[in-house]
């Protein structure tokens, strides 16, 4: 079964639909720019009543590595996924073993989909070492994450599957119950994350389309 992220959880309805459905890892976004943006206190709240399997990811976007630290330790979280230079930067450049620097050891780095038509990827063997998995995202009029845009699967995919022989990776941008089933075909990853595909609006997951979701990367990966 392809490992699938439900991102931008704001709240504990929507939390356990997810988890219902069959999601293996809820997102929280820490973004005051995003309509996702969850309260710290709001995701310990919600954490605490997830079950322990679940993964619980926080997303950052520009941040330095204490303020993900100090997050991560005061709402639960499990893994954390980086969005922009400053905060990657912060963490590569720090010594201390990731537990330490952000206090979780699962890293996602996100890398816009759409920059492998250009260039690889360089990871350093220290990064690699705390690499969960690698997520390539879209961007749209410089916005990142929920922007409810793919990036150029064919374009991008014999590069992609080159770097999934060394490091775990999960598609993201744009993703609904009626394309994910494509880009399990044609990128093969190790996961997906989905948040706007899945929405009644902006912070409110749709129960029908969570359920959807769920059940076309089943079907997908069946046929796959």
């Amino acid at each position: 079964m392809t490992w699938l992220k439900i991102c931008g959880i704001t709240n504990l309805e929507d939390a356990h639909i997810a988890v219902e459905a069959g999601a293996n890892a809820l997102g929280f976004v820490f973004y005051e720019k995003s309509p996702r943006k969850a309260k710290v206190e709001d995701a310990r709240s919600i954490i605490r009543e997830l079950p322990e399997e679940i993964e619980k990811v926080g997303v950052f976007v520009d941040d330095d590595a204490e303020r993900v630290r100090e997050v991560v330790l005061e709402a639960g979280l499990t893994a954390v996924q980086l969005h922009g230079q400053r905060v990657l930067d912060s963490v590569w450049n720090d010594s201390r073993p990731a537990e330490e620097c952000v206090g979780v050891s699962k890293l996602i780095p996100v890398i816009p989909g759409d920059s492998l038509k250009e260039r690889g990827v360089m990871i350093s063997e220290r990064a690699h070492d705390n690499i969960f998995a690698l997520l390539f995202d879209s961007r749209s009029n410089g916005e990142v994450g929920g922007t409810g845009t793919t990036f150029d699967w064919h374009g991008t995919r014999a590069m992609v599957q080159v770097i999934s022989f060394k490091l775990p990776v999960i598609v993201a941008g744009g993703l609904t119950s009626r394309n994910v089933g494509t880009a399990i075909r044609l990128l093969q990853p190790f996961g997906v994350d989905v948040s706007s595909g899945v929405e009644a609006r902006p912070g409110k997951k749709d129960p029908a389309k969570i359920r959807a979701f769920v059940e076309a990367v089943g079907e997908a990966k069946k046929s796959a």
